[in-house]
Formats: C-alpha cells, sequence, structure tokens
C-alpha cells in the first residue's frame, strides 16, 4: 500500500483525535498498512494509552503520543515539531479531531462557537501549513487528508457551525491540491456520514441503520480502509476530492425517513392543522 518512501524509510502518519472513534480507526489500519504513527489526544489519556498498548502488543511498534489542545493557535506548530524530531518526517496527515455542538445558533455561547471555529477548521489548516512545508523542504511526496462530514454536503438544523466548518474544509482543500501538487503533494477529504464512535455501539444494530440504504452504520475501519487506499499509491492521479463514505445517506432525492423505527434525524412530522371553515 506504498508505506515506504522513496529512500526506503518507514512512512509517517500524524493523525490527530487519534485516541477514540474514527481516528482509533484510522490509527489501527494505518498501523496494519504499514505507517509509523504519532497520535494527538486532547483531554483523555486512557483511550489513547489503551491504543497504544494494542498497537505495540499486535505491530511491534510504539506510536509517538502527543497531548495538544490544538483550539491553541501555536499547538499545531509545536505537534508538526514534535512528530517530526522524533519520527524524522510525516508522510500522511490526518486531520481528525474535531467537535460538534449541535444546538440553534441564537442558543450557542460564543465560547462554544470559537471552540468550533478553531479546531475544527482553523487546527486542520494550520497543522497542514507546517506539514507541508516540511514536506517541501525534505521532498516528500506527502499526503493530506481532511476529514469532513456528510454534514458538509448536507443541511440540517442546529448545524450552521460544525456543517459550515467541514464544507469549509472541503472548499479549501481544492485550492490548497491546486497549490501543493506542484510538489507532488496530494490533498484530499474523506466525509464519513452516520458512524459508529462508541465501542458499545453495533454497526449492524443501531436503529440509524434502516434510513441507510446499505442497511448499517459505518465503522471507523471503513473509513481508515478508504483513507490508506486514497493515500497509496494505487490512488496517486487523485487529489482535491471530497469522498464521502456514507453508505448511500445522503443521495440527491433520497427521501427521509420519519418513523420512529428510523431513529433519529432532522424530519420533523408536523400535527394536522384544523380544517378551518369557509
Amino acid at each position: 500500500m506504498g508505506t515506504v518512501s522513496n529512500h526506503g524509510t518507514e512512512k509517517v502518519a500524524l493523525v490527530t483525535g487519534g485516541g477514540a472513534g474514527i481516528g482509533r480507526g484510522i490509527a489501527k489500519i494505518l498501523a496494519e498498512k504499514g505507517y509509523r504513527l504519532a497520535l494527538t489526544y486532547n483531554s483523555s489519556k486512557d483511550g489513547i494509552v489503551s491504543l497504544a498498548e494494542d498497537l505495540r502488543h499486535i505491530y511491534g511498534k510504539e506510536p509517538l503520543i502527543i497531548q495538544s489542545d490544538l483550539t491553541i493557535r501555536s499547538e499545531a506548530e509545536n505537534t508538526i515539531r514534535k512528530t517530526v524530531e522524533e519520527l524524522g518526517r510525516v508522510d500522511l496527515l490526518v486531520n481528525n479531531a474535531g467537535l460538534g455542538i449541535h444546538e440553534g445558533l441564537t442558543e450557542l455561547a460564543e465560547d462554544g462557537l470559537d471552540t468550533m471555529i478553531h479546531l475544527d477548521f482553523r487546527a486542520p489548516m494550520l497543522l497542514s501549513k507546517y506539514a507541508v512545508q516540511d514536506m517541501i523542504a525534505r521532498g516528500v511526496a506527502g499526503n493530506i487528508i481532511f476529514i469532513t462530514s456528510s454534514r458538509g454536503e448536507r443541511a440540517y438544523p442546529k448545524d450552521s457551525i460544525y456543517g459550515g466548518m467541514k464544507a469549509a474544509l472541503i472548499r479549501a482543500a481544492q485550492s490548497l491540491a491546486l497549490e501543493w501538487a506542484p510538489h507532488g503533494i496530494r490533498v484530499n477529504c474523506v466525509a464519513p456520514g452516520a458512524t459508529v464512535h462508541k465501542l458499545e455501539q453495533s454497526a449492524e444494530e443501531e436503529p440509524l441503520g434502516n434510513k441507510i440504504p446499505l442497511g448499517r452504520l459505518g465503522t471507523p475501519a471503513d473509513i481508515g480502509e478508504a483513507i490508506a487506499w486514497l493515500t497509496s499509491d494505487a490512488a496517486s492521479y487523485i487529489t482535491g476530492i471530497n469522498l464521502r463514505i456514507d453508505g448511500g445517506l445522503i443521495l440527491p432525492g433520497m427521501p427521509e425517513d420519519t418513523s420512529p423505527e428510523a431513529g433519529y434525524g432532522w424530519g420533523k412530522v408536523y400535527a394536522e392543522k384544523d380544517n378551518e371553515s369557509d
């Protein structure tokens, strides 16, 4: 899958928010493909320590663990610097860390708004900036991946900021793909749809699967496999795309199932209005 560089050294992948959910799945798949890993976490250390133990046991390689609050502007540059100092390079950056606060804008606290803008958009931009500066300096034809969302393409209530930042990443990636193509650096987005995040969840049993054409939720491994392929030599002619991994959830024209058994969703069934007299 292209995990050895042209100089014969192991490729290095940095995955932000690698301790849980989709990030954990991405890390496991990339380790399986042979990448050396750097993983960031913010406040919850237990999950990332458990993941590191699994990776060390299964693949015999200790991932680099970096504690980083990416809402702080300087942490992006520090994270790239630590990765390069410890592992020697960055071949793949997966901008996965993010936060969604689903509230109407009129109810959303300004601190929450700032947190989402800084974590969901500014941090990926800055991480990519410093990663690519190092790639160019070392002559690394690397890959930048932004984890976006089906919410970046389809609007939902109480999603103006999170969905808006994901849409912004999709658009920004297109410009960055053009800027960095002369250096052999590819930039793409991977957009999960409804995906299990908690260990106790089953993709086959979650009620929302009834609303998805392929009949289940996505898994973290689905996202990891997509990234492994998209950043491999097999996809070397692909840049500037948003690859949707959603089981067909937001195919154009697909009706929204508002029945209770179909699980949550934006669809709202209004009570019938009383017939008005003439």
